[in-house]
């Protein structure tokens, strides 16, 4: 068995996954297994400290030592991974992660904490187009959870919420300052908090249906990935929404460890190359 590592470091939580999977199996790895998983959200700490936290927490989990590990995959900002064997760009690591924990996905909707992005990949994983958000952060998870703060509910609360709205509000779908302000103005005219969370999550479920009409994906499974992955109200936006739109025939899903989408999806190519590098040093 092959024994690999996946850390995926992004900008507001760093997520490990260990994954073995048999010999021999290819870029396809059948038989892989996730035998521990780890989230660390950074918090203004160091991230290297945030790193080695994460990444001691997994080998616990996993009850092994770091020498047991064949092969450690970084994505996001992995140069900040000191012990790291090698890198995987952000799409492809989840393009990976998502066919493994869907295999029918054709899609990714992944919403990190400062940006979004639209992957369509193939049977194989293999990216065919993408789209991101662009630099203003009102289609991402921080801004989500900067509303929420003000709103003074939990992340965990938001979901739930959203989906008891009986009349959205509208808000500035374009601009993260002019939303919060938009926000802002809601709650002194007394808007409720769950009109203005569905409000929230049809603005950002519209862009998100958009990036993937950009990257000419108009039908199959979508897996939304990332930090807000869990967010049952944005996935029952996102359904709603395209269930109404015209020639889009897609299948929003999502998948409980879809949060670790790239930590998985690197873990996955690491164990590939781990027998691509062991079978060149044998020839």
């Amino acid at each position: 068995m092959i024994l690999t590592a996946g850390v995926d470091v992004g900008t507001s939580a760093v997520k490990v996954a260990f994954v073995e999977s048999p010999e021999g199996g290819g870029r396809e790895r059948p038989g892989a297994r996730v035998v521990a998983k780890w989230t660390e959200r950074i918090r203004r700490r160091d991230q290297r400290e945030v790193i080695k936290l994460a990444y001691g927490a997994a080998l616990e989990q996993a009850n092994v030592r770091p020498d047991d590990v064949d092969y450690v995959a970084t994505t996001g900002e992995g140069e900040l991974v000191d012990f790291r064997t090698g890198h995987f760009y952000g799409m492809t690591a989840h393009a990976r992660g998502a066919l493994f924990l869907d295999p029918e996905t054709r899609a990714v909707v992944d919403v990190g904490a400062l940006h979004g992005r639209a992957i369509k990949l193939d049977e194989r994983s293999k990216v065919l187009g993408y789209r991101m958000t662009s630099q203003c952060a009102s289609g991402s998870g921080q801004f989500l959870e900067n509303i929420a703060r003000y709103l003074g509910v939990s992340l965990d609360e938001i979901g739930p919420l959203s989906r008891t709205s009986t009349s959205p509000e509208k808000i500035s779908g374009i601009c993260a300052v002019l939303a919060e302000t938009d926000v802002i103005n809601m709650v002194s005219r007394g808007i409720a908090v769950q009109d203005i969370l569905r409000g929230i999550h049809e603005s950002m479920a519209n862009r998100f249906l958009k990036l993937l009409r950009s990257a000419k994906v108009t039908d199959g499974v979508v897996l939304i990935t990332g930090g807000l992955s869990a967010d049952e109200g944005l996935l029952a936006c996102m359904c709603d929404l395209a269930a109404d739109m015209k020639s889009f025939a897609i299948d929003v899903r999502t998948h409980p460890d879809a949060a670790y989408a790239g930590a998985l999806g690197a873990a996955l190519w690491g164990a590939y190359r781990h027998e691509r590098l062991r079978e060149r040093r044998a020839a």
